[in-house]
C-alpha cells in the first residue's frame, strides 16, 4: 500500500483591480482595470419614492459673514467671497452650480407635482428643507442655487415653496457655517 501525502492547494484569488466591486465615494475604474478612472457620484441614501441617480450634491464651505438672516430664501454660491449684505447665502466656493446638474434631475424637478428635499450638512449639524418643483425651473445659473419659500422663479431657483428659509435654520448649524465649516448641500427629488 502506498502512502498518500496531503498537499496544500493554492487558492487563486483575483487581483483587486479585477474585482468589479465599488466602494461609494471612491473612483471607479473603467472595465479592464488599467484604463482612466472615471469619477462617479458617491452613493446617496436611498429614499422610497425618490428617483435613483437623479439626486444632486454640491460641496462648498462656510464663511465668517454667514448670518442666515433672510426670511424667504437660502443660497449656495460658487463665488469665493461673501459680504455682510448676503444674508441668504449659506456657503461659498460651491464645486457645482445648477447648470451642471443632470438633465434627468432637471426634468424631474420641472414637474409641478415634484417634491424636493434640500439637506444642508456642516460641522456635524444638518437641516432638511422640503419644497416643490416648478415647470419654469431652468437650472441655467452657473453661479448659485437658490431655494425659495415663494413661487418666484429665475435662472438661479432650484426649489419653490420651501418650508424654511435661511432665518429658520438651526443656529448651531449657522454657527458652523460662520466658522467656515465644509458644507454638503444635497437636493433630492421625488415625483
Amino acid at each position: 500500500m502506498g502512502v498518500k501525502i496531503a498537499t496544500k492547494r493554492r487558492i487563486e484569488r483575483p487581483h483587486v483591480s479585477d474585482v468589479h466591486a465599488w466602494i461609494p465615494g471612491r473612483p471607479r475604474r473603467t472595465p479592464g482595470g488599467d484604463g482612466p478612472t472615471r469619477r462617479r457620484t458617491a452613493g446617496f441614501r436611498r429614499f422610497p419614492g425618490r428617483l435613483p441617480g437623479v439626486n444632486e450634491r454640491i460641496r462648498a464651505r462656510g464663511h465668517e459673514n454667514v448670518s442666515a438672516a433672510h426670511a424667504s430664501t437660502f443660497e449656495v454660491t460658487t463665488d469665493d467671497y461673501l459680504t455682510p449684505a448676503g444674508d441668504c447665502i449659506l456657503a461659498i466656493e460651491a464645486d457645482r452650480a445648477p447648470a451642471d446638474f443632470d438633465p434627468a434631475f432637471v426634468d424631474a424637478c420641472r414637474d409641478a407635482d415634484a417634491s424636493l428635499t434640500a439637506t444642508i450638512r456642516a460641522g456635524g449639524h444638518e437641516a432638511v428643507v422640503e419644497g416643490r418643483g416648478h415647470p419654469d425651473l431652468s437650472f441655467a445659473s452657473d453661479r448659485s442655487a437658490v431655494c425659495r419659500t415663494s413661487k418666484y422663479v429665475d435662472d438661479r431657483t432650484v426649489m419653490v415653496g420651501a418650508d424654511a428659509a435661511a432665518a429658520d435654520l438651526d443656529r448651531d448649524l449657522v454657527s458652523a457655517l460662520a466658522g467656515g465649516a465644509d458644507v454638503v448641500f444635497e437636493l433630492a427629488v421625488e415625483s
